[in-house]
């Protein structure tokens, strides 16, 4: 076993200098390194963003036509740890960290590997646009727009684009804008956040002054919705087609969702009867079946019911591929998040934005800790 502090070893420093490394000897017929490449597998200690962060580089294998990335099981050490809790790690690890270090070890070495879809978010917007990305994402030369589908706004000559991958949702509207929020709190004043539960209690408090749980009278509450900026066309699985899909009038808040978890192991999808299923035209959700869920958000309380699973959030499509136009007027930012890294979207009062998911063609290869 060899133990990485990711302070100090990157992970693609890992991928790139030991995992290539090994596979040469392999390759020059060194037996030990062929038997240790073929029986590898890696335990990421963290949350949710330093798992994504280690599986990202894991897929510059694949795209190096190498051997396939070893499988990730997980130690939850994150506030919310969804994709722990997805692949049967937990949603936290145990006081008595020893005995569940040695446990985890022992499952991770005998237990099943399983799939998980990820997929590319590529931003497109006119060029001069100034945004403040997260580390998630990466500005890229590579912006080709779907020719196929009209565009509602105008669409500028340059554009700038950014890209990046996610493992578990994309959000557009107010839970971004909560959270975008929230963390700026906290990189300003970092001794608010002392821990998970510290971090939940001010991010719950924090989320009532932005408007989330009451509209200032003197607005109207009808231009909080999406629908007033955002466009939404999919494409359903095996179909190559765009279909729009109407944004419902009340909902300020999209989430475009790949697990069964969503804010600290909620499932905001539920667990739709399968004559609902048949009646809208969906299937039931797994976490590699190439679909994104796709809900929104009414307000606050609607949020807080769904988030408490007394109700389902409103179901809105389940899609291959999404692409949104966002159009600038009454609204001069729009804030989005991936994998709970949120940012500040400028709209332009001229030009559309646009957002494209597609699935990744590889899926990434996980541990099961059941």
């Amino acid at each position: 076993m060899q133990v990485f502090d990711l302070s100090d070893v990157k992970p693609h420093e890992f991928v790139r200098y030991g995992l290539v490394c090994i596979e040469k000897m392999a390759i020059l017929g060194d037996l030990c390194a062929k038997e240790c490449r073929e029986k590898m597998r890696i335990m990421v200690a963290g949350g949710d963003g330093t798992v994504g962060w280690v599986l990202g580089c894991l897929a510059e294998l694949h795209q190096e036509g190498r051997q396939p990335a070893p499988p990730v099981g997980i130690i939850p050490l994150g506030t919310g740890n969804d994709l722990s809790r997805s692949f049967g790690w937990g949603g936290s690890f145990p006081f008595a960290w020893k005995s569940a270090i040695k446990r985890s070890l022992d499952r991770a070495t005998a237990g099943p590997v399983c799939r998980l879809d990820s997929w590319q978010v590529v931003i497109s917007m006119s060029e001069g646009q100034v945004v403040d990305a997260p580390y998630s994402l990466k500005a890229t030369e590579d912006c080709q727009l779907d020719q196929d589908l009209e565009v509602e706004g105008l669409l500028a000559e340059k554009m700038a684009c950014y890209e990046g991958v996610f493992y578990n949702y994309f959000s557009i509207g107010m839970d971004a804008q909560v959270a975008y929020g929230f963390h700026h709190l906290r990189n300003e004043k970092p001794y608010l956040a002392q821990g998970p539960i510290a971090n939940k209690i001010i991010y719950s408090g924090y989320s009532c002054t932005q408007g989330w749980f009451l509209t200032p009278c003197i607005n109207d509450p009808g231009l909080r919705g999406l629908k007033n900026v955002i466009r939404m066309h999919i494409k359903k699985v095996n179909c190559s087609e765009w279909e729009q899909i109407p944004v419902p009038k009340s909902v300020r808040a999209i989430v475009c969702l790949n697990l069964h978890n969503y804010g600290s192991g909620r499932n905001p999808w539920g667990n739709p009867t399968a004559d609902y299923l048949e009646k809208r035209g969906f299937v039931e959700a797994h976490v590699d079946d190439g679909l994104l869920e796709i809900f929104g958000l009414k307000q606050g309380w609607h949020a807080s019911f769904v988030m408490v699973e007394l109700i389902s959030a409103k179901h809105i499509a389940q899609a291959a591929a999404i692409r949104l136009e966002i159009r600038g007027g009454e609204w001069k930012d729009a804030f989005l998040q991936m994998d709970g890294e949120p940012w500040k979207q400028p709209m332009s009062r001229e030009y559309s934005s646009f957002v494209e998911i597609r699935r990744v063609p590889h899926q990434s290869v996980m541990i099961s800790g059941e």
